[in-house]
């Protein structure tokens, strides 16, 4: 029990220990340069199926500018971990908090370098909530864990991309990490840290979480801006009262208590990554590094209604996945149910 309760509470850590199959485990690096002309997402991961032949770990690199994706497998005895902390190692790769080191080596992708972060921006961890997912992370049979590292941090060091140096120093990073045993059926997820107010990171998610006897539409909502966390969540009892989402983007309003949060994001072409289902990590989701999102945080008091914050966000990374259709149905059924109370 002790070691699981220690699991829980350092979500960055790798949670697969003593996991029965299928189970996957991923951690998603942003990488942003300070000029804001390259954008790279580097994922590394595990997973492990029924089927012994699919089980392998990776690394994932989506390049935002040219839209392309590059799937490097390895064998799964070269993935180690150290348990408690998050320090991942796969091959001549390492992965941790404090930065990466790569040395991938591939058909289409020769990638190597150090990145150091600084000034991470973490999210906070306590017993009745560990983490972003708040109580749920205590739940031992949900589909999928979510866990953010970093909303923000600073970046120093150099990658070589196939032949190319890229310095990313005075650039900007985020890392976050997904574990269980599938990607939701329906999801939404967007986030920027690249505002006019350079304090300012925002994060977002919906999506289809099945439940004991029928599924809900579930979201987190996390924006940091002036050194203040403001957290909208199912847990947190906050509403979704508008949803659409089309081809060009989402717009979304969150009412809790006396807040309104009013989210517009708006998708951009990109890359087309390998995700997890039960069977295997054969699922293909599109995801944008070069999207935008523009926020409204609104304090409606009794007497006065006061703008909190705006602002635009760039750099945005941007996925709309799976039946959308079903996630929009729930929506809908879940405002009905509102207004008959």
């Amino acid at each position: 029990m002790i070691p699981f309760i220690r699991r829980k509470m350092n979500p960055a850590s790798y949670q697969g220990q003593h996991r029965r199959s299928p189970h996957f485990e991923g951690w998603y690096y942003k990488l942003v340069d300070k000029d804001e002309r390259r954008a790279f997402a580097v994922i590394p991961g595990v997973f492990v199926g029924k089927n012994r032949a699919e089980n392998h770990a990776f690394i994932q690199v989506l390049d935002g500018n040219r839209r392309q994706v590059h799937y490097i497998r390895y064998p799964l005895e070269v993935f180690a971990s150290t348990d408690g902390r998050f320090d991942v190692q796969i091959g001549p790769n390492a992965f941790s908090a404090d930065g990466l080191r790569v040395d991938i080596r591939s058909e289409g992708l020769s990638m190597r370098g150090e990145l150091r972060f600084s000034s991470l921006v973490h999210w906070p961890v306590s017993f009745f909530s560990p983490g972003i997912m708040g109580w749920y992370a205590w739940v031992p049979f949900m589909e999928c864990y979510h866990g953010i590292i970093s909303l923000s941090h600073g970046i120093s060091g150099t990658l070589c991309i196939n032949g190319i140096e890229i310095n990313f120093s005075g650039g900007k990073g985020y890392i976050e990490k997904d574990w269980g045993r599938s990607f939701p059926e329906a999801w939404v997820w967007f986030q920027s840290n690249h505002f006019e107010d350079a304090g300012t990171s925002l994060t977002a998610s919906l999506a289809v979480i099945p439940w004991i006897h029928q599924p809900f539409l579930g979201f987190i909502v996390g924006l940091w801006h002036r050194n203040r966390l403001y957290r909208f969540a199912t847990y947190t009892g906050a509403k979704t009262t508008r949803l659409h989402i089309d081809e060009s983007g989402v717009q979304w309003t969150i009412h809790q208590k006396e807040w309104t949060l009013d989210l517009h994001a708006f998708g951009s072409e990109g890359g087309w990554l390998q995700a997890p289902r039960n069977e295997g990590m054969v699922n293909r989701i599109p995801e944008s590094l070069d999207s935008s999102v523009e926020i409204a945080l609104t304090l409606e008091g009794p007497s006065k209604r006061e703008v909190c914050f705006q602002g635009k966000g760039r750099r945005a990374g941007y996925e709309a996945a799976g039946n959308l259709e079903r996630l929009l149905d729930m929506a809908g059924h879940q405002w009905n149910l509102e207004k008959r109370r």
